[in-house]
């Protein structure tokens, strides 16, 4: 949520930042400007008709006293009762409306980002060189069900479009590699947080995510709760609460957090021929890091997740880039991102598989997570940021037949030998049926591995 404050003193320059997002919110702005004038003229209002009640309310034992009539009083207390009520139920609607479209404004984007969408993102730094080949790499989705390795087919007639099964060492993969981001989490003291998976509501609307995307959660239906309930879309919505409606002591920050949440999604996905399969799915796991922080330390922190995020994908010998978001290609809770992505070879061209994002005050304030200031004692909003990881051992081996597999981290080995495995099979155009071979070559294969 944006401060009121912010808006009040410089409204053109937050309708200018919005529109940088691709977001037109004039109306809405001017709107939420109506309505303050309004809920403090009511507030105002109010306050001097009950200041009136109680002054008047004193006079009735004084007349009585004397014998004078006091019905003039009680008409008048009425008069004042029902004005009241009358504001009161005024300002209940108002602020109703106000906080409605408060809570739409999506976040500013910090002032060093290029407006507009992904065209305008800014590749920073590269990382290793481009991987080339005397072949054609085979597709993701074909190297993954020749070697077992994921089965689209039936995860679909499981759950539907969307949804696949990892299998075999597919499965291992996966498991090693988020080990691997756990560990690395674990050794730069960030604390482990292990969160349910059905969320309610006021978690997707702390996160800056409800109400705009409330309808691409998958909901849960419960007849003796009318609250609203959801699945994890990803764990910076529960995360982002975990504080919701503390004050935190000013020694408590940073405070630096990551969980491992399967993440339920009901996005669209894509149906382009060069996104088969893994790109956009309705179920997915996902490492996720989280940082509470002071206001002057936010961007220090973010520089530390994009340093951590860049590690963990150099770890396995990836060749990547770091990417700065234009402003309308960050999601509308965050000021500012940077994406990692790996090159994918089959798709000629680049995939995001971490990116670090800093919301500021924005979900703070939507969820009421301040600290209190030790030199002072007041209270101030945290900023917060948040930085994931999908593992995605199947969808994009960096590593070709010719090229030796870089060392990495003892509980992650496995999995890179695993990856390296994959690519050597993509030289192989044929399928299994058409060599005829069948657990046999698949159990050489492992053997190698």
């Amino acid at each position: 949520m944006l401060d009121i404050k912010r808006i009040k003193d410089d409204p053109e320059a937050v309708k200018a930042g919005l529109r940088a997002k691709e977001v037109d919110c004039d109306a809405a702005v001017d709107r939420i400007l109506e309505l303050d004038a309004q809920r403090r003229a009511l507030i105002l209002s109010t306050e001097t008709d009950k200041a009136e009640q109680n002054r008047v309310s004193k006079e009735i034992p004084k007349r009585k006293k004397a014998g004078e009539d006091v019905a003039p009083i009680f008409a008048r207390m009425a008069e004042l009762k029902a004005q009241i009520a009358q504001n009161d139920q005024k300002l209940t609607d108002v602020e109703a409306e106000y906080r409605t479209l408060m809570l739409s404004l999506p976040n500013l984007p910090d002032p060093d980002l290029k407006p507009g969408g992904k065209e305008n993102n800014e590749p920073l730094r590269y990382y290793g060189e481009p991987h080339h080949f005397d072949f054609e790499p085979k597709h993701h989705v074909d190297l993954c069900t020749d070697l077992g390795l994921i089965d689209y087919e039936r995860g679909t007639r499981l759950a539907g479009s969307g949804f696949w099964i990892y299998r075999g060492m597919g499965a291992r993969l996966e498991w090693a590699l988020l080990n691997y981001f756990i560990d690395e989490h674990l050794k730069d003291g960030y604390e482990m947080v292990g969160l349910p998976l059905m969320l309610e509501y006021q978690c997707g609307e702390t996160a800056g995510q409800f109400p705009k995307f409330a309808d691409e959660v998958y909901k849960i239906e419960n007849p003796t709760d009318d609250r609203m309930h959801f699945m994890l879309p990803t764990a910076e919505t529960a995360l982002a609460s975990l504080h919701r409606g503390e004050i935190l002591a000013e020694s408590d920050l940073p405070h630096k957090l990551f969980a491992y949440t399967p993440c339920f999604r009901r996005e669209a996905g894509s149906h382009r021929a060069d996104e088969r399969g893994m790109v956009r799915g309705h179920q997915f796991n996902k490492i996720e890091m989280f940082q509470y922080t002071l206001p002057e330390k936010s961007d220090e922190a973010f520089e530390e997740l994009v340093g951590k995020a860049e590690r963990l994908v150099k770890g396995l010998g990836f060749h990547f880039r770091t990417v700065k978001l234009a402003a309308g290609d960050c999601s509308a809770s965050m000021a500012r991102t940077y994406d990692i992505e790996i090159q994918i070879p089959s798709m000629n061209g680049y995939k995001e598989v971490s990116s670090v994002s800093n919301a500021r005050d924005y979900q703070a304030r939507r969820g009421n997570i301040r600290f209190r200031r030790e030199a002072t004692g007041k209270t101030e909003f945290v900023h917060t940021l948040t930085a994931p990881v999908w593992p995605r051992p199947a969808s994009s081996p960096p590593w070709s037949s010719r090229t030796s597999v870089p060392t990495a981290p003892s509980l992650c080995r496995r999995s890179c030998a695993s990856t390296s495995a994959v690519w050597k099979y993509s030289k192989r155009r044929t399928s299994e049926k058409e060599r005829g071979y069948h657990g046999e070559e698949k159990e050489r294969i492992s053997e190698g591995i």
